[in-house]
């Protein structure tokens, strides 16, 4: 045989095996196709893939102090896969098990819960409800005890579907502000509000994934990407400070029967807002949060505004707090066709200017008009100064907007100066007013109101928000210490003279006005009552702000009689509480010298000599590079040595932050910071030997 014919010949033989094998296969595909069909799909069916969702442990809000304000608290829906509990496990335990749930649930009884589990013994049953009680955790485990579910998932068939809920242990303690979570609309209200909603990428975490295969109808986990828990959030709301806040505010609510009222305490150096109370009379005449008012209520303040009024004057150097103006003996100023009158008939006569701000007299509106009304705008441009006009820009949501008229807008009037000057024809609401009266406690410089503080996670600072300046000084140091003596003469001599106290001094303002509504105006006789300032007033921690709306007429509607004494309340619990804290350096301040900072010994001497100021100090100090200030009972700042070794921990309280990590990391430890200011608390006790790599944290204020 030829190569050739050898060649075709075992071409043949491959082309016929080939084919052979090409219909074997077409015949199998068939027979599988046609008659194995329904059984492979059957088996395809019961191996069912799906990618479901983790969902990760939202944060906690917390405290100042770490206590928790919102958690979320793991609850349990409980079924039953009845398939999978035999007739004999049903028949010989079904009573037992009808007893404990009666006795546990208490909802049904005995014979009740019998016949409902009876009717649901199905093996095509395989997710029945069992109650629609959420369980907790502990309860669960009482529960898997029972009768039938004793034996297990896989012959007793409970099944718990595990879910949470959102609790605020604290109950309506700064609700609003702390916020909530709520998705559906039929409540009439938001997703999140307040610090859960501003927060939200913070605490939500990040979702992790799970594959899972349904094997004897149950979602078997196959793999697992765990999920990212959600960072912790710290407040600056102090819980003590606003249970005394929101207590304060409600007895006046109360004893008024007053329609609304907010109530703020601010940290004066830092604008932490400690506690924040939104109260609303409901229709049971209860009262409840709904709103944050002292955010979102922008409207007429009335007289409190007349600290920004007299700021402006004092200024512009038309009036000094001795000088005497004769407001004539009527009580009556007119404008135009216009008559602004004084509360209580008074016949002011002839007046000094502090007078007439302590007794909030309305010749104030005398006095601006006869000044500016030729040059409205520089007025209204002072007002502008002191930031009135401008949002706060705090991270919760649904900041009020503040609305201050110009010349030359179409709603300004002939009578629009004097109005505003006394609270009217302008809107601002309650924090942004506390905000312009913390600057004036806080030598002129305005605060960002500041909630959170912190984000944390698993216990470790992630993020840290810093007090926040606003902007330079609202007026000169001059003016600043001028309209602070008139705020402390209010309370001294003026409309809120019934809040004086000889433990300690308080600076503020009182004001009444009336609330516009609707198209009847100022018909309805309704009126807001605020309070607005700080404490002590020589050396201020604290200021604070209580605006009560819709006094009942019979019971007394003037800011004296309302709101004064809820603040009076807040200034005397925070303060006995603040002297523990702050007294020795409330001492200090007292003094006629400044109170300095411990540090390095060099650059006292040199800001000493800049600023003219003697000093003296200890022999040792002069070997000494660390010292300690104080005044004690000298006339002259006095220097004492501190001794600082790398042997120990070092003590740096009272140092600032430079000269705290200076010496703190020179002795070989990790330092974690919070806070500004003075150190005022550091974890390692001063002394303590120094481990290796040891961490400390300060805390400064």
């Amino acid at each position: 045989m030829s190569m050739k014919s050898e060649i075709v010949w075992r071409v043949g033989i491959v082309y016929i095996l080939m084919t052979i094998l090409a219909v074997l296969i077409v015949m199998k595909a068939l027979h599988v196709q046609m008659w194995e069909g329904k059984e492979w799909r059957d088996k395809a069916g019961s191996v069912r893939v799906r990618d479901f969702e983790v969902a990760p442990n939202r944060g906690d809000i917390c405290a100042t102090d770490g206590r928790i304000l919102a958690s979320s608290v793991p609850y349990y829906e409980l079924h039953v896969d009845w398939k999978v509990v035999s007739e004999e496990v049903f028949r010989t335990g079904v009573d037992s098990l009808a007893l404990c749930l009666s006795n546990f649930f208490k909802d049904e009884s005995v014979a009740s819960y019998k016949k409902r589990l009876k009717i649901a013994k199905n093996p095509r049953n395989r997710y029945y409800l069992l109650n629609k009680r959420k369980v907790s955790y502990n309860e669960l485990q009482e529960i898997k005890k029972f009768p039938i579910f004793r034996l297990g998932k896989n012959k007793g068939g409970l099944i718990e579907v595990m879910n949470s809920d959102r609790l605020q242990p604290h109950k309506d303690l700064a609700t609003r502000t702390i916020g909530y979570l709520n998705n559906t609309e039929s409540s009439g209200r938001e997703g999140r509000v307040g610090i859960e909603g501003a927060f939200e990428n913070e605490l939500k975490g990040i979702p992790g994934r799970s594959v899972k295969q349904m094997m004897s109808g149950t979602w078997v986990p196959v793999t697992v990407e765990e999920p990212e828990d959600g960072n912790d959030v710290i407040t600056t709301i102090d819980v003590d400070y606003q249970d005394i806040v929101q207590h304060a505010l409600l007895r006046q609510l109360e004893k008024f029967e007053a329609q609304k009222g907010t109530a703020v305490l601010m940290e004066v150096k830092t604008g932490d807002v400690k506690a924040i109370a939104n109260l609303s009379r409901t229709p049971d005449g209860r009262y409840r949060e709904d709103m944050n008012y002292a955010i979102s209520d922008a409207g007429e303040p009335g007289s409190v505004i007349k600290a920004a009024t007299m700021i402006a004057l004092l200024e512009d150097g038309f009036v000094e707090p001795e000088d005497t103006v004769n407001l004539g003996g009527s009580g009556k100023y007119q404008f135009y066709k216009n008559y602004l009158t004084e509360s209580d008939n008074k016949k002011p006569g002839k007046i000094t200017v502090q007078h007439i701000f302590e007794t909030s007299s309305n010749g104030i509106a005398k006095l601006v008009y006869d000044y500016y009304n030729k040059q409205p705008e520089r007025f209204v441009n002072r007002w502008c100064g002191l930031d009135l006009d401008k949002k706060l820009g705090v991270r919760l949501r649904g900041e009020g907007e503040p609305y201050i008229k110009h010349p030359g807008d179409k709603e300004w009037t002939g009578i629009t100066l004097p109005w505003m000057s006394i609270g009217y024809e302008l809107k601002i609401t309650p924090l942004q007013v506390l905000a312009f009266y913390n600057a004036i406690a806080n030598d002129g410089q305005r605060m960002r109101p500041r909630f959170v503080k912190e984000i944390r996670n698993r216990g470790k600072v992630v993020k840290v928000f810093e007090p926040e300046e606003v902007g330079g000084r609202i007026c000169s140091r001059n003016t600043l210490v001028k309209i602070r003596e008139m705020l402390k003469g209010v309370v001294e001599n003026g409309t809120a003279k019934n809040i004086r106290t000889d433990k300690y001094a308080i600076a503020g303002k009182t004001g009444t006005a009336r609330i516009a509504t609707g198209t009847k105006g100022y018909g309805d006789k309704k009126y807001r009552a605020s309070f607005v300032g700080f404490f002590p007033a020589d050396n201020p921690l604290y200021s604070c702000i209580v605006v009560i709306d819709g006094p009942s007429l019979s019971k007394g509607y003037y800011a004296a009689q309302v709101s004064s004494p809820a603040f009076r309340e807040i200034a005397d619990k925070v303060y006995a509480i603040a002297y523990m804290h702050y007294g020795e350096q409330q001492v200090l301040a007292e003094s006629t010298l400044p109170v300095s900072k411990n540090g390095l010994k060099k650059d006292f001497q040199q800001v000493f000599d800049m600023l003219g100021m003697e000093w003296e100090g200890q022999e040792e100090v002069v070997e000494n590079d660390w010292v300690i200030t104080s005044s004690g009972e000298s006339e002259h700042i006095v220097l004492k040595p501190r001794r600082i070794t790398n042997a120990v921990v070092p003590n740096v309280k009272g140092m600032g932050l430079r000269d705290a990590l200076f010496v703190l990391e020179n002795a070989g430890l990790k330092v974690g910071v919070t806070g500004s200011g003075m150190v005022q608390k550091q974890s390692l006790a001063p002394g303590k030997e120094i481990k290796e790599g040891a961490f400390i944290q300060i805390e400064l204020r």
